[in-house]
């Protein structure tokens, strides 16, 4: 019964992370042998050369060579190879599931957006641009509501409070730079075939993240185009909701 439980945990555990748990372990074990067996070569080695000066007493005094030395201790250093051929296996069998993972979730992720474009698109059509501006108004609304001010400002050049939607983020701006900053977006992606949202984030003058840096537009989507929002802050202070009409893709260096 607890063997059955043992393997069903053990099943949960994902790959990767049992063999990046073997590689670690692997390190730090094939450091310890290797420092062992080291120890112990080096009494042998010694204890060895003495025997050798002891029964040539009147010769100089010869220290072995590296041969001779290496047929002594080789033994020794069989479990810390063994152990570093193991520890390195289980690394690269980790980054490649991982890499695979990786892959099957961009993947997806391509396909959801696609999706989602595609949905967007038809809603488009069937209520009317009124109405999903509307739509989109009510919920831009509701993220402003629902994200303090106070804890997330970023200050910028501008006079007018503005919220990235994609990031959470409030920063100070105007409508003209931000249509600036699309045009040279624009630019970018016709001239070069590709943009990333970090580069927007620049021209607009609040920090890239993490996210930014990995999705963007590519010159096979439509235009890219900024979507504005105006809203109430949570303090009751006028807002601009920056969206995007097609959101960034993870793909978009590729896609072209």
């Amino acid at each position: 019964m607890l063997r059955e439980l043992f393997k069903t945990k053990m099943s949960q555990i994902p790959h990767t992370t049992v063999l990046t748990g073997m590689g670690v372990t692997g390190v730090v074990t094939t450091a310890y042998l290797t420092g062992r067996a080291s120890f112990k070569a080096a009494k042998i080695i010694d204890r060895e050369e003495k025997i050798i000066q002891a029964t040539a007493q009147d010769l100089p005094k010869k220290e072995l060579t590296f041969k001779e030395k290496t047929k002594l201790v080789w033994p020794l250093y069989v479990a810390p190879v063994s152990v570093g051929c193991t520890t390195i296996t289980a690394i690269v069998m980790a980054n490649h599931a991982a890499s695979k993972k990786i892959a099957a979730l961009t993947v997806a992720s391509g396909i959801s957006e696609r999706a989602l474009s595609e949905y967007k698109a038809k809603v488009l059509e069937k209520i009317g641009e009124n109405k999903e501006m509307a739509i989109r108004d009510e919920i831009a609304q509701e993220r402003v509501a629902n994200t303090p001010n106070k804890e997330v400002l970023v200050i910028g050049a501008g006079d007018v409070l503005c919220f990235d939607l994609m990031t959470g983020r409030y920063f100070q701006s105007t409508v003209e730079k931000i249509r600036q900053a699309e045009n040279k977006i624009n630019y970018e992606i016709l001239n070069h075939m590709y943009a990333s949202l970090s580069s927007f984030y620049d021209l607009i003058g609040i920090p890239p993240t993490p996210y930014s840096d990995t999705v963007g537009w590519n010159g096979m989507t439509d235009r890219f185009e900024v979507v504005f929002s105006t809203v109430m802050s949570p303090d009751q202070r006028p807002c601009v909701a920056v969206d995007f009409t097609i959101p960034p893709t993870a793909e978009y260096t590729r896609l072209y």
